[in-house]
């Protein structure tokens, strides 16, 4: 850039001499000519007319020069000036920021957050191929994408991970690269935005991590309803209870109901039979007193604890160090006890341990299945209550999260119920309605609290990340297959009856009947309960904004329904959240 200015400077300096001394030239004879007619005068003249034309053309040369001078230094103050901006702008960017060449991969330049994400001084990267940020597994998948966007010209974004070198070892940290190429004095630049996606990535992760224990007590319900051979079904209960615990073993020991003995029933995992023959009373040693007491016991490291703890075939040969033993209740009987043992130090957190739980009393269940199949009914009825209060803690933990109002989603839940039975929806919808309303927030596990919990305006950028949350929970939810009906409100409850809404611009009756009824009900009790950003409204003025809403947000049809019946249906709902 300093170049092309100074060649510009010359360039204007000679074409002002050039364009004088053509002038003069052409016109200063003439001149002379015209006013003097002397021969021997005018020779002297022309004589002076060279000195002057010296004289003039030096002071020309040095007004333009002082001139072009003056511009050129106003001109590189002003790119230094633009310069150091942008190096502000880039050096304090909360996302890393790398410039490379396009035509060769090869680095130029990095902002400081780079080097943090890197773990590597900003001038060690300088020359690297831009690649070489990234580990061996994705350095292929770089190089195609930036190739591919050079040969198209077009923009690069997609997720992959940098390299962090960190106390000699390497770190792989997500990110989400958004990169352009512009081109700069015939030369093209990769301009890479690399954000950090690690808090997004550990949401995901625990939302998954709930999801598949949601999907384990599923398939422990297929195995109970599969089988009524109860050594088949607690067989494949240990397989799964040792995969979604992560522990070396488990078995399951049963009570004689005659001689209040735990007797073996089932074992995974063990490097004896020793346990097959043991039997203990109710009431004595840990798995005994755990029954007897209807509570879980947790032994976390048995090496740090006095002997007797535990039974001796369990340890003999076994090397067990960690040990859970939880009972077995069903409608409030003991069944027997659940233990799971681990060849390491074993603890579960509170999540862990309730998990733990759920699967006993999952076991409870198969076990009063198998010995009492005439109540078959009544326990798949027990497991699906189960399953739903495990959805309703999750909204109720979404709520906590996103600081909403106490209740909400238990309210707007049985509301969309009430108006879906009112508009005639079958009684084998309903339960997937209901679920489907008590987990229409759960993408939002995947926003960033720095945008969910935002007290002030979101920008345009933070809209379209929060405005990703129904897609999230399809991406959570469509993979267990007993939730893949309820899918309806969670992935459309924010269309619009008049196409405007989002992810899917979705429009009348192209959305979802269950995801039009639960906008009404979500926009009533969002009106009707005070917020955190309004208070509550009249109830004539909710009707009258809801009435407003008809053939816009709403369907016209569910706003007739809901105008008809409101007042019904909230002494009802208001009732059932009581009790």
């Amino acid at each position: 850039m300093k170049r092309f200015i100074a060649t510009l400077s010359l360039f204007r300096i000679v074409s002002f001499y050039l364009l004088f001394g053509v002038l003069w030239v052409a016109l200063s004879d003439r001149v002379l000519e015209s006013f003097v007619s002397d021969h021997r005068r005018l020779t002297m003249l022309q004589t002076l007319k060279g000195w002057f034309f010296v004289a003039a053309s030096a002071l020309l040369l040095y007004l333009v020069a002082r001139r072009e001078f003056r511009n050129r230094e106003q001109s590189e103050a002003a790119l230094r000036d633009s310069e150091e901006r942008y190096r502000t702008l880039m050096q304090h960017a909360n996302d890393g920021v790398v410039i490379a060449d396009a035509e060769t991969g090869s680095i130029l330049d990095v902002n400081q957050r780079i080097a943090e994400l890197t773990g590597r001084h900003a001038g060690d990267l300088i020359g690297k191929h831009i690649s070489e940020l990234h580990p061996n597994r994705d350095r292929d998948r770089c190089r195609k994408l930036f190739q591919d966007a050079v040969e198209q010209e077009s923009a690069i974004r997609g997720d992959l991970c940098v390299l962090q070198h960190r106390n000699g070892e390497d770190i792989e940290i997500p990110i989400e690269i958004s990169a352009s190429i512009v081109e700069i004095n015939g030369r093209k630049i990769i301009q890479g935005i690399f954000r950090d996606i690690t808090r997004r990535k550990r949401a995901e992760e625990q939302a998954q991590y709930r999801l598949e224990h949601l999907s384990a007590l599923h398939a422990i319900d297929m195995i109970i309803s599969s089988s009524l051979d109860l050594r088949e079904t607690l067989r494949e209960f240990l397989d799964l209870v040792i995969t979604q615990l992560h522990v070396d073993a488990a078995d399951v020991l049963l009570l004689n109901p005659h001689t209040q003995m735990l007797e073996y029933a089932a074992m995974q995992g063990f490097r004896k039979a020793g346990i097959q023959h043991y039997r203990i009373r109710l009431g004595e040693g840990i798995a005994g007193r755990a029954a007897l007491e209807h509570h879980t016991i947790g032994i976390p490291d048995l090496l740090n604890r006095a002997g007797g703890h535990m039974r001796a075939p369990l340890l003999e040969g076994e090397e067990f160090v960690g040990y859970y033993v939880v009972p077995l209740v069903a409608k409030g009987r003991v069944m027997g006890v659940l233990e799971v043992l681990h060849r390491s130090p074993l603890v579960f957190d509170e999540e862990g341990k309730g998990f733990l739980e759920a699967l006993a009393a999952q076991a409870a269940i198969a076990i009063d299945n198998a010995t009492l199949f005439n109540d078959l009914q009544q326990s798949n009825a027990g497991l699906i209550l189960a399953y739903d209060t495990t959805i309703e803690g999750w909204a109720r933990a979404l709520e906590l999260r996103d600081q909403e109002t106490q209740g909400h989603t238990q309210r707007a839940a049985e509301m969309t119920l009430r108006l879906a039975q009112a508009m005639g929806m079958k009684e084998e919808e309903l339960v997937h309605v209901r679920r489907g309303a008590l987990l229409h927030d759960i993408g939002k596990m995947s926003i960033p609290d720095s945008i969910l919990l935002k007290t002030g305006p979101l920008s345009e950028e933070e809209w379209a990340i929060m405005r990703r949350h129904p897609a999230y929970a399809f991406e959570l939810l469509s993979p267990i297959s007993y939730l893949r009906p309820a899918l309806d409100i969670p992935y459309c409850h924010h269309e619009r009856w008049d196409g405007a809404g989002y992810p899917r611009g979705l429009k009348g009756e192209h959305i979802p009947l269950a995801a039009r009824i639960f906008a009404l009900a979500d926009t009533w009790d969002a009106l009707y309960s005070e917020r955190r950003y309004h208070p509550a409204w009249p109830e004539d003025r909710v009707r009258e904004h809801i009435r407003s809403l008809a053939g816009t947000q709403l369907d016209p049809k569910v706003v007739e329904v809901f105008l008809d019946m409101e007042q019904k249906l909230k002494e009802q709902i208001q009732e059932n959240v009581k009790t």
